[in-house]
């Protein structure tokens, strides 16, 4: 993803739901937030590591979002795990919530990024991995580096 051309300032990545999810399709929604929640997320600080999404009747929201609280903040600062909401069109919104009704389909936040000055979040339909899931994943990744030494120790005829 190229930084420049897109106005893309990245917050935040969740290394570990490719390791315990295969994602399957990824949405990008916008964030409903406070002031101080804002001026958190420019000093580059949150945590993507626990959180989901939910869908409640026609909205969709991300919980266990952690953003901590602003340090020059006073007393109206944030809840720094409160429920926020996401911002996608309903069509998007019903599309997820037939897919997630389907066994074993979760929404994960994969990516919390500002674009062109907003806060948007990336979220993943996601289906839990079993261990020989991972174990192969872990092999593969394994063989792949293997043959990539390979070719780099090769001299040239």
């Amino acid at each position: 993803m190229s930084q420049k051309n897109d106005g893309i300032k990245l917050i935040t990545t969740n290394r570990k739901a490719r390791h315990e999810f295969h994602l399957m399709m990824v949405v990008e929604a916008g964030l409903v937030l406070t002031g101080t929640e804002v001026k958190s997320l420019r000093d580059g600080i949150a945590s993507l590591d626990e959180a989901y999404a939910v869908i409640s009747g026609e909205e969709l929201f991300v919980v266990n979002l952690h953003i901590p609280e602003y340090t020059h903040g006073n007393r109206m600062n944030h809840d720094p795990k409160r429920r926020r909401k996401l911002l996608l069109h309903q069509a998007e919104i019903r599309k997820l919530d037939a897919k997630v009704k389907e066994k074993g389909l979760t929404l994960i936040p994969t990516k919390l990024y500002f674009k062109r000055g907003w806060a948007k979040i990336e979220i993943a339909l996601a289906k839990g991995k079993r261990l020989y899931d991972k174990r192969q994943d872990m092999k593969k990744r394994d063989a792949k580096r293997e043959i990539d030494r390979a070719y780099s120790r090769r001299s040239p005829d």
